[in-house]
């Protein structure tokens, strides 16, 4: 089995000496370095390129997400797992898009550490299943949203299609504020002709109020 070589990135020097304790115990993990701000991991991971970068997520000079962030531009092969004490959601979706392979709250089993490490350094994810399941339902309530947002798009869309170019220019018209009349005389029709595409316009749309087609016009750039 590979040795996985593991560079340890924490500003608590007592903390960093139980991780170096428990990981030097395994044997097939090797800690190459040990730090402890985010500029001087940075400049040690590059020059050691080391399997995996088990840092804290808060740490003067980088953070830990921002020594993510540039490790995935440096060193890409080098995965990076954050150790937190948030349990907040929020701080491992940050976590994931700036480029952690992992992200572990501090207060978990060594178990949970030791697999953690493993498993970054075979090329995969790891979070803990109380927090993948927070994220799971995370990404279905933006995926409803975003689905809900989507048909709502095509609809309009498929209405604003629906128009005939003549009827296009009629409803511009009546969200810049032309009367029958003037829209009439502007567009060289008559105004029986203009009242009959305006009534099209509204079955088309389903939108009664003048103050309804304002709006629909102005979200399709009709007043630009």
């Amino acid at each position: 089995m590979p040795t996985i070589r593991i560079l340890l990135a924490d500003d608590h020097a007592v903390l960093r000496a139980g991780l170096k304790s428990l990981l030097s115990s395994q044997a097939d993990m090797e800690v190459v370095a040990e730090v402890g701000d985010g500029l001087e991991a940075l400049r040690e991971a590059e020059r050691l390129r080391p399997d995996v970068v088990l840092a804290d997520i808060g740490m003067p000079g980088l953070t830990g997400l921002e020594l993510a962030r540039r490790l995935k531009e440096t060193v890409p092969e080098t995965r990076v797992l954050i150790l937190s004490v948030h349990e907040d959601q929020s701080f491992m979706q940050r976590a994931l898009r700036a480029g952690a392979a992992g992200y572990l709250v501090k207060r978990a089993a060594e178990e949970d550490l030791l697999a953690a490490l493993r498993a970054v350094a075979r090329g995969e994810a790891f979070l803990l299943p109380s927090m993948t399941k927070g994220l799971i339902e995370d990404y279905v309530r933006r995926t409803s949203r975003r689905r809900a947002s989507d048909r709502t798009t095509e609809d309009s869309r498929d209405q604003y299609d629906g128009l005939t170019p003549r009827e296009v220019e009629v409803l511009r018209c009546v969200a810049q504020g032309y009367s029958n009349a003037q829209m009439a005389e502007k567009l060289v029709i008559s105004v029986k002709t203009v009242e009959s595409h305006r009534a099209r316009i509204v079955e088309k749309l389903g939108m009664r109020s003048r103050v309804e087609l304002v709006r629909y016009a102005m979200a399709k750039g009709l007043l630009e």
